[in-house]
C-alpha cells in the first residue's frame, strides 16, 4: 500500500486516478481548488482544498497526507488551467495564471514533496503535462510555454533526484474525454489580424469532438502502473495523437537545425576543439537515463 497525492483530483483525468489508486488498494489524498467537488472521504481517501500556486498551500498539504497516513510514496500533478488568446491580445493577469497554475503549481508541489521522499530515498514524482508541451500553437501561448516550462523542469529534477531512489516521470497526453477538455476554451476579443491564425485554430478545435480522444480512465491506470515500474520512462506520451505527432514535431525541428547548422557552428571563438570530445560535453549530453555514472568518470 502506498499513499498518494493528487492534484487537480475534482474532475477529469484527476478523478479518474483517485479511483485507479483507491481500488489499487492505495490511500489517496485528493485535492482541488475547492474541496466541494471531491469524492467523500473515507478511511483510505481524504480530500482538501489546496491553491497550488501557494506555496504554504502545497507544505501544508504534504504535512497533512503525513499526518493522515504516516508518509507519502506518489505525487502527482495534475492540477490545471487553460485559455486562448493571441500574444498581444490576452490579460497579462490570465497570461500569469496560465503559468502559475500549470508550472508553479507542480513547482510548488514538487518542492514541499521532497523533503519528505529524500531522506527515505523512494517516491514516484508524475507531473501531468500534454503534448502540447512540445509543439506550439498559436492561440495556446501561455498554455503552451507554462507546459514547455513542465517538460523541462521534469527532465532536471528526474536527473537530479534518480541517485536517491526517486523517479520523475513527465506525462504528455493528447486529447482527452473529458468534460474539462470539452469545455469551450475560454478567450478574450482578437485583433482581426489574429483570426486566420488564432480564430481558425480555436473554432476547428470546438467544432471536433474527436480531437478528445483518449480515454481518462485507460490512462489514469497507466499512470498508476508507471509507479511501480522500477525504471519509468521520464517522457510518457498518452494517447494515438500524441504518439503520431512527437516524431513530426522532431523531425521539423531537427531538419531546422541541419538546415542552419554550418551558421550555427561559425561562431565560436577561433582555435577551440571539439566541443564533444570536452569533459563538459559528456555532462550535459542527452542520455536515455536521467543519470548516467559516465558522465562523472570523464
Amino acid at each position: 500500500m502506498k499513499t498518494f497525492l493528487l492534484t487537480g483530483a475534482a474532475g477529469g483525468l484527476g478523478r479518474h486516478l483517485v479511483e485507479a489508486a483507491l481500488r489499487a488498494g492505495h490511500n489517496v489524498l485528493a485535492t482541488d481548488l475547492a474541496a466541494d467537488g471531491l469524492p467523500e472521504p473515507h478511511d483510505r481517501l481524504r480530500v482538501r482544498a489546496v491553491d497550488v500556486t501557494s506555496s504554504d498551500a502545497a507544505r501544508a498539504a504534504v504535512r497533512y497526507a503525513v499526518d493522515e497516513f504516516g508518509g507519502l510514496d506518489v505525487l502527482v500533478n495534475s492540477a490545471g488551467h487553460r485559455s486562448a488568446g493571441s500574444i498581444e491580445d490576452m490579460p497579462e493577469e490570465e497570461f500569469r495564471r496560465n503559468v502559475e497554475v500549470n508550472f508553479f503549481g507542480a513547482v510548488n508541489m514538487v518542492r514541499a514533496a521532497l523533503p519528505v521522499m529524500r531522506p527515505r530515498r523512494r517516491g514516484n514524482i508524475v507531473n501531468v503535462s500534454t503534448i502540447g508541451g512540445r509543439r506550439a500553437q498559436a492561440g495556446l501561448a501561455a498554455y503552451q510555454a507554462a507546459k514547455w516550462a513542465l517538460g523541462g523542469f521534469t527532465e532536471i529534477l528526474a536527473r537530479e533526484v534518480a541517485p536517491i531512489g526517486i523517479r520523475a516521470t513527465l506525462v504528455e497526453p493528447g486529447g482527452i474525454r473529458t468534460p474539462w477538455a470539452a469545455a469551450p476554451l475560454p478567450m478574450p476579443p482578437l485583433h482581426d489580424e489574429y483570426e486566420p491564425t488564432v480564430g481558425a485554430f480555436v473554432r476547428t478545435y470546438s467544432d471536433n469532438p474527436d480531437v478528445r480522444r483518449g480515454d481518462p480512465a485507460k490512462m489514469a491506470r497507466v499512470i498508476l502502473r508507471i509507479t511501480d515500474e522500477p525504471d519509468p520512462p521520464v517522457r510518457l506520451l498518452l494517447g494515438s495523437d500524441a504518439a503520431w505527432l512527437a516524431p513530426l514535431i522532431a523531425e521539423a525541428r531537427a531538419a531546422e537545425d541541419a538546415a542552419w547548422h554550418e551558421v550555427s557552428v561559425s561562431t565560436d571563438l577561433d582555435g577551440l576543439g571539439d566541443f564533444s570530445r570536452t569533459p563538459v560535453a559528456w555532462m550535459v549530453r542527452p542520455s536515455q537515463k536521467p543519470f548516467d555514472e559516465r558522465s562523472s568518470d570523464r
